[in-house]
């Protein structure tokens, strides 16, 4: 059987083009999940992992949808590799057990590792840069909805509306309206 794992970040980002890569390679049952992988709780693919059987082929469209680093990697593929099944990275190609296999695989891993590692050094480094030369830089995401429209949900709430009424009439989602009311009551 060939399984295919389709993975994305945050609930914004959308699967599809995983999707059809997977389909095109022969995945006959994909998994999705939107988690982040800097995460080992990954469900889907704990679940996908305790499926596989011998003769199976594991299908991803990148390393870096496959595991976190180059350590949590190599264990993944070396108890794949243990159960006879094969794993199918398409911007790299397949990997089998075999030395040749295991060497492509652990050179690749330890560049896509060192990728993520540069991506983050260079976004502490604009940080860094932002903040001391920008003094309107704020780290995180920007705030959705101005100090005056939480104000006027906070009088809706003190008027007696239920925090879903005031997500229908502000689109101020209920868990922003508990957190901001927390904040004002201090």
């Amino acid at each position: 059987m060939k399984y295919g794992y389709a993975r994305v970040s945050t609930l914004d980002q959308k699967l599809e083009n995983q999707i059809e890569q997977l389909k095109d390679a022969g995945a006959e049952m994909i998994v999705q999940e939107k988690l982040t992988g800097t995460t080992k709780q990954r469900p889907e693919f704990q679940d996908l992992l305790t499926r596989l059987e011998a003769g199976d082929t594991l299908i991803v469209t990148k390393l870096d949808r496959f595991a976190r680093n180059t350590k949590e990697a190599l264990e993944i593929i070396q108890e794949l590799f243990q159960q006879n099944v094969t794993i199918h990275i398409l911007n790299i190609g397949l990997i089998d057990n075999t030395a040749t296999g295991q060497l492509i695989f652990t050179i690749f891993s330890a560049f896509a590792q060192f990728e993520r590692e540069l991506i983050l050094e260079r976004t502490q480094e604009g940080k860094r840069f932002a903040k001391a030369h920008d003094p309107k830089f704020r780290e995180g995401r920007p705030k959705k909805y101005t100090k005056e429209q939480l104000q006027l949900a906070y009088e809706l709430k003190q008027q007696g509306l239920t925090y879903k009424m005031i997500e229908r009439k502000t689109g101020i989602s209920i868990s922003t309206q508990q957190r901001a009311f927390k904040q004002m009551m201090k």
